[in-house]
């Protein structure tokens, strides 16, 4: 067990009076509600408000995995890695991330702002939303810290510094296991409809995919480029859309508990592999206008992060040997890679053990359907990928597939 204290319920409002800063954007005296909303698998979240419509979110960390309990072990220290990626990403593009008020290192305790007034990002795109500027903005973020907190803005001191700070193995593990590994090589975690056993073991028998995977995770352990979020998807982005508008005032990535310096496209891709995920639900749904509006997300990333890396490439410490031909050398290798870690992120969201509610909420019939096509994505990526990485081709070739493998 932990040796710190959990938070309830019952505890906030004292938690919060101890601090004279919680106090001043909150009142702990005057709490009109406290509901404890983690939905995630490995965290307890607090949502607070006063009777002056003020609101602040709690999050701690605990010493396990919440879905499995005590029998997962888990550090806790990975809320000091989700605080450091916030502020080290928000001095970049302080409007994409939730402000950060104080966090607690003996209870592992992130005191941040309130989102109540956003929505999980998935969820919207689940009921059938258009957040039109969302992926946009996600490109940008992503853009902002390919560059801010990689060799191209940092001195090679301060860069060796912030690299060993945010070593998070035991986090990492968690992503080589389940991401790259387990898809191709079962270790009884993974999951799946009986209809698509079939599929699975031909993805599995696929040798082009198994050396995209060892390749994708050998990127992964070895390519320190950024600070990256680590866990960059649609369930860590909340939006806030006013009513009768169909764009986006708001837009924050969250959730960033499994940064570290890794390969920059491996953002990019789990975006990629949300967007296929959504058009996959989409299709099946009989909603083929919709399915091309979520894989049209794919191409607005990619503008958002294109953009604002050239808007910063200017700025980069040593243009003398970093010239425009290394910059489009340097993009395309990123186009290409995002290609490969989106199709290891699709094939974990249908084989492995976390799931996503747009095909899990499907009822089975479709989702069988769903399920496979995401799959066969997922080979056309790695198959393809060398010849033309564009956002245009990955567009071409999800619409092809999701739309011939959906099931009625």
């Amino acid at each position: 067990m932990a040796d710190y204290e959990f938070l309830t319920e019952q505890t906030v409002a004292a938690y919060i009076r101890a601090s004279e800063l919680l106090s001043s954007k909150i009142d702990p005296d005057h709490l009109v509600s406290i509901r404890e909303v983690g939905d995630g698998n490995l965290n307890l979240v607090f949502l607070a408000a006063d009777d002056r419509g003020r609101g602040m979110c709690l999050k701690q960390a605990l010493p396990y995995v919440r879905m499995t309990g005590e029998g997962w072990p888990m550090t806790p220290d990975r809320a000091r890695h989700e605080v450091e990626s916030l502020q080290a990403h928000a001095a970049l593009v302080p409007q994409l991330l939730p402000e950060v008020y104080l966090y607690d290192a003996q209870r592992y305790i992130i005191a941040m702002e309130d989102l109540s007034d956003h929505q999980v990002w998935r969820g919207a795109l689940n009921n059938g939303e258009r957040n039109d500027g969302a992926a946009e903005a996600m490109g940008t973020y992503v853009g902002a810290l390919a560059f801010g907190t990689s060799i191209f803005a940092m001195e090679r001191e301060a860069l060796a510094e912030a690299i060993a700070a945010a070593l998070n193995p035991q986090l990492c593990s968690i992503t080589e296991d389940l991401v790259f590994t387990e898809p191709m090589v079962d270790a009884g975690r993974n999951a799946y409809l009986p209809a698509n056993a079939p599929d699975v073991a031909e993805f599995q028998a696929d040798a082009t995919m198994m050396r995209a995977e060892g390749y994708a995770k050998w990127l992964f352990l070895t390519k320190a480029e950024a600070l990256i979020h680590g866990d960059l998807h649609t369930g860590s982005v909340m939006v806030r859309q006013p009513a009768g508008s169909g764009a986006c005032d708001s837009v924050k990535a969250f959730d960033s508990e499994f940064a570290f310096y890794g390969p920059l496209a491996f953002d990019l891709g789990a975006l990629f592999a949300n967007y296929v995920i959504a058009a996959a639900r989409a299709y099946a749904l009989g909603e083929d206008d919709r399915a091309g509006w979520c894989l049209q997300l794919v191409e607005q990333t990619w503008r958002g992060f294109e953009d604002e890396f050239r808007r910063r490439w200017p700025e980069r410490r040593d243009s003398r040997v970093w010239g425009e031909a290394f910059l489009e050398e340097l993009l395309a290798t990123w186009r290409s890679e995002a290609w490969l870690f989106a199709a290891a992120k699709m094939s974990r969201r249908i084989i492995g053990a976390a799931k996503t509610k747009d095909i899990e909420s499907l009822p089975e019939t479709l989702r069988e359907g769903a399920a496979r096509g995401v799959l066969r994505v997922a080979r056309a990526l790695v198959a393809e990928r060398a010849q033309d990485s564009s956002p245009q081709r990955l567009i071409g070739l999800s619409t092809e597939i999701l739309a011939a493998a959906r099931t009625t």
